[in-house]
């Protein structure tokens, strides 16, 4: 299957069980003060889980547009260099308020990934709380699952909460061991990319209050996230997000404006990072944030900075970046319409940015290279931290740039 026929997959599997399709919220949550960017597909329908708002359905489905940059949920160094880490990305959800609960959640999960999408179920595991015996229960029950992958876990690994007062409860995640010889059940929850989590359902029946008290709801909820990416590259048989076509098609582009191949090793690095954050701009901007000095469009602009970085690594020493929009929105457009009227916009905006930082980082990048290369025969080489600042005050180099460069360095 493509990527656009596993998303419709997904999202017609739970309509035909009743739950209502909904578009993606923008990636800017403004009714939400805590967030910078909506980092879940739950972020839309917190008021429901806070009891402060309801809905005209009970079911409901979606995939939504996420970025994580920030806060617990922030590995952006980590993108491009392994493969499943991205700043944006599609979380597929279903959730139900108040009406089905544990047993259709977990029935429906292994239903989707074992009959609908046929992944082997002797590479699946089931984890649940340590002491939510229901769920336990109802994998052996309600599914064929071997009973000897389904693993409890203590509150680190299998025990949601939206904060540290409100709305939380137990959570049963799917993982998928993928070694050669299923030898991955010590792997669960191990952080080890050979068994990766896929979806997660979380079973929201509590309210924490200040003393860490936990008060039954009077309405249990569901709430389910699964990775889109993550899953695409499953089902496509391949071990990187970016070999899918949710990805060639922009890695493809960018070798072709760049005049330099993409391989799928270290080599690749830039046309990953580029490739990612292109997406994550083109989204970000679509939706109304605006490259700036603080907040999230701080965090804007320092992502597109960085395409810009990984861009000249590539030998682009003028703009290119705003050239990957028309890709992005040709891959997306048809599943997040609100985008493609922004295009041009999109594109002018990202076009500036990119010329303003070309001229900012040619004089940074030689200020930097010239003291690193002072410190080249040093045992442990630090670099000043008056040096630094003095690169982002005078000369406007930000300092996450100086640090990647250093530690590419071995510099501290």
């Amino acid at each position: 299957m493509t990527s656009k026929e596993i998303r419709q997959s997904f999202l017609e599997f739970f309509k035909e069980r009743g739950h209502t399709i909904v578009p993606s919220a923008p990636v800017i949550p403004y009714d939400d003060q805590t967030l910078l960017f909506t980092n879940a597909g739950m972020n839309q329908f917190k008021d429901v889980f806070l009891g402060t708002g309801k809905r005209d359905y009970v079911r409901v489905a979606d995939s939504q547009k996420c970025i994580r940059v920030s806060g617990k949920h922030n590995d952006l160094e980590e993108v491009g260099r392994d493969t499943y880490h991205h700043t944006f990305f599609e979380m597929l959800g279903n959730w139900s308020f108040g009406d089905y609960y544990k047993k259709e959640a977990i029935e429906w999960a292994w239903e989707l990934l074992t009959k609908v999408w046929g992944l082997e179920k002797q590479r699946l595991y089931a984890t649940v709380y340590e002491s939510d015996d229901e769920a336990f229960e109802f994998w052996k029950k309600v599914t064929d699952i071997d009973s000897s992958h389904v693993l409890r876990f203590g509150k680190k690994d299998n025990f949601w909460e939206m904060g540290e007062t409100g709305p939380c409860g137990p959570c049963s995640e799917i993982h998928i061991d993928m070694t050669p010889d299923y030898s991955g059940a010590r792997l669960v929850n191990a952080g080890d990319p050979r068994v990766m989590e896929i979806w997660n359902l979380v079973f929201i029946q509590y309210d924490r209050d200040a003393q860490g008290n936990l008060t039954p709801l009077p309405a249990k909820h569901v709430d389910t996230g699964m990775g889109f990416e993550r899953m695409v590259a499953i089902l496509s048989g391949v071990d990187s997000n970016y070999k899918t076509d949710v990805f060639i098609p922009i890695l493809d582009t960018i070798a072709n404006i760049t005049d330099q191949p993409y391989f799928d090793d270290s080599r690749g690095v830039p046309h990953r990072v580029v490739a990612d954050h292109v997406r994550c701009l083109t989204f970000a901007i679509g939706d109304g944030a605006m490259p700036s000095n603080e907040g999230r469009g701080y965090v804007i602009r320092r992502i597109l900075r960085r395409a810009v970085l990984y861009g000249k690594r590539l030998g682009m020493d003028s703009p290119f970046i705003y050239q990957l929009v028309d890709k992005v929105i040709e891959q997306l457009g048809a599943a997040f319409p609100d985008v493609a009227p922004r295009r041009d916009f999109i594109k002018r905006i990202i076009h500036g940015e990119e010329g303003r930082f070309h001229q900012t980082l040619d004089r940074g990048l030689d200020m930097l290279r010239s003291s690193l290369d002072a410190l080249e025969n040093q045992d442990t080489p630090v670099l000043s931290g008056q040096r630094a600042f003095e690169l982002y005050d005078t000369f406007g180099f930000p300092l996450d740039l100086t640090q990647i460069l250093a530690r590419e360095r071995g510099v501290t």
